[in-house]
């Protein structure tokens, strides 16, 4: 459990009711990840929704040829910046990470439980809306992020 003025700081949280807050407060747990720790996984089953609260992460996708997995290369396609949220999967079917996080530096995040998120939200119609609205805002981003380092990938 978290104080719900932790999470009251942060814009992803921002259109919450103070009831909505301590529900996910309620839940929060705050954990530290040391220097390239790999915090979640592409392709592993999306188990948490986390928070950056302070440090520096960066998001890896994977490629390899299906029968040559000794040609498997991660490529970059975005950082996580504290206030930032990561681990969206854990609110999309089918629930799985679609990239590798890794801590760059020490990483202070507070950690909810995807199974715990989705009861809420079950319970909550507006809590679900709110949380989606957020999660496809934080996709879009990424995807423009993603975008141009696709793009300076074909530039070279």
């Amino acid at each position: 459990m978290i104080s719900p003025e932790i999470l009251r700081r942060y814009p992803f949280f921002g259109s919450l009711t103070p009831e909505q807050l301590k529900a996910l407060a309620m839940i929060g747990e705050e954990e530290n990840y040391g220097k390239g720790t790999i915090i979640c996984e592409e392709g592993k089953p999306a188990i948490a929704l986390f928070i950056l609260i302070e440090g520096g992460a960066s998001l890896y996708y994977k490629s390899e040829e299906e029968f040559r997995p000794n040609t498997r290369r991660d490529f970059l396609v975005g950082e996580v910046n504290p206030g930032e949220v990561f681990a969206i999967s854990a609110l999309i079917d089918p629930f799985m990470y679609t990239a590798t996080v890794k801590a760059e530096q020490g990483c202070h995040v507070v950690k909810f439980n995807a199974g715990e998120v989705n009861r809420l939200i079950e319970k909550d119609p507006a809590l679900s809306c709110k949380l989606i609205k957020q999660v496809a805002k934080a996709a879009m981003e990424r995807l423009a992020y993603a975008r141009v380092q696709l793009a300076a990938a074909w530039a070279k």
